[in-house]
């Protein structure tokens, strides 16, 4: 920061003190002694107290001063949020380094070969969905802003192993670039991508699989329809805590369509309840496959002509929701033919908790014969 600007940012800093006195000045003024009240017993302190309160939330207010200086000076947010060019918002796990990036890449890699193992002795194929990051698909909104070098080659490096395990994971970075000029792949303000790219990346999915497998089952059909477009605050937007007092500095909303897939009856045309007992295919992943906003589970079912069903988890990465899976009754009592493997590629260096988990079962998946190959690849 340069003098004359750390100088400014003194002044604000002192401006705003200023402001917020005056304004306190309102909520002691305003107050007015109730009609019984005690004074030995705190009663009168805390109806003032109250009062104030609702009259000068302080907190909120420091809150939001700073957070407009921050955004308007520095063009920054709070830790969580990177602030790219034309409003566009970044995750920053997409571009920070990561303390221990490449001994959690190792580890993470042999929990991956471990999966498939696991998966390739009950006969079920894997396919990865290896999405790419926002900040790979769009860097022309990045501003100044640049990945660190191991984000850089990761999208990559991720491929390169996944080939070298003999686990199957089409690129999506190709088709989603090939259709940004359709539209808007991923919300301007949210780190996860419209229906549109859920759409594009089911449809890859779809060809790869019809390519590689034969899946059981009949065909169904099934149809998509879209909803109206409603205006859409993502989450990246809680890292720019600027709302009430400077709401219209905040990035617009995103204008969001949402989809909804459905079974049809190809005899009738009528919906039709799903008619296999036992699904062909599970989907297990994070919040993109998740949250029914992208509708990225129905695009599946439309591309795949098959029903699905759908361990993904909000909040939790892709590598906790598939250990669980692995661990479920419904896998025991229920194997699918297939499980699509939705990863978006910035977790792969990130620690996991896996204290839920038996570390004995932990070091078992890790181990496994060939993991050496993925340990490998991920150290270069």
């Amino acid at each position: 920061m340069t003098r004359p600007l750390r100088k400014l940012y003194v002044a604000l800093f002192l401006g705003a003190l200023v402001l917020v006195f005056l304004w306190s000045l309102r909520g002691v003024l305003s107050y007015q002694l109730p009609n019984r009240f005690s004074v030995l017993d705190g009663g009168l302190a805390k109806t003032f107290e109250s009062h104030y309160d609702k009259q000068l939330p302080v907190k909120e207010i420091g809150t939001n001063v700073w957070a407009a200086l921050d955004y308007l000076l520095f063009g920054e947010g709070r830790p969580g949020v990177l602030v790219g060019s034309d409003d566009w918002l970044f995750s920053d796990e997409e571009f920070k380094p990561v303390e221990g990036a490449r001994q959690n890449l190792r580890d993470n890699l042999a929990l991956i070969q471990g999966v498939r193992d696991e998966l390739a002795r009950r006969d079920i194929a894997l396919v990865l969905a290896i999405v790419p990051a926002k900040a790979r698909l769009y860097p022309e909104h990045l501003g100044e802003h640049r990945a660190s070098s191991l984000q850089q080659r990761l999208y990559q490096e991720f491929h390169v192993a996944a080939r070298g395990a003999g686990i199957t994971a089409p690129d999506l970075l190709g088709p989603l670039q090939q259709a940004k000029q359709q539209g808007p792949l991923f919300l301007r303000t949210d780190t996860h991508w419209t229906p549109l790219g859920a759409e594009i990346v089911a449809r890859q999915l779809g060809a790869a699989v019809s390519q590689s497998l034969a899946l059981g089952g009949e065909p169904q059909q099934f149809v998509t329809e879209a909803g109206e477009q409603a205006p859409y605050k993502g989450d990246l937007t809680r890292f720019l805590p600027l709302d009430p007092l400077f709401a219209e500095l905040l990035p617009a909303p995103d204008p969001l369509q949402k989809h909804q897939t459905r079974a049809v009856d190809q005899a009738s045309g009528a919906d039709a309840l799903f008619a296999d007992s036992e699904l062909p295919v599970t989907l297990v992943g994070t919040s993109y496959s998740a949250n029914p906003n992208w509708n990225f589970a129905g695009a599946l079912r439309q591309h795949l002509q098959r029903d699905l069903s759908n361990h993904a988890e909000d909040g939790h990465g892709p590598l906790l929701p598939m250990l669980k899976y692995l661990q479920s009754e419904e896998l025991k009592n229920a194997a699918p033919q297939l499980v699509i493997w939705e990863f978006p590629e910035r977790y792969l260096p990130m620690a996991n908790d896996l204290s839920d988990f038996d570390p004995a079962w932990i070091a078992e998946l890790k181990d496994r014969t060939g993991n050496q190959g993925l340990a490998t690849t991920a150290s270069r």
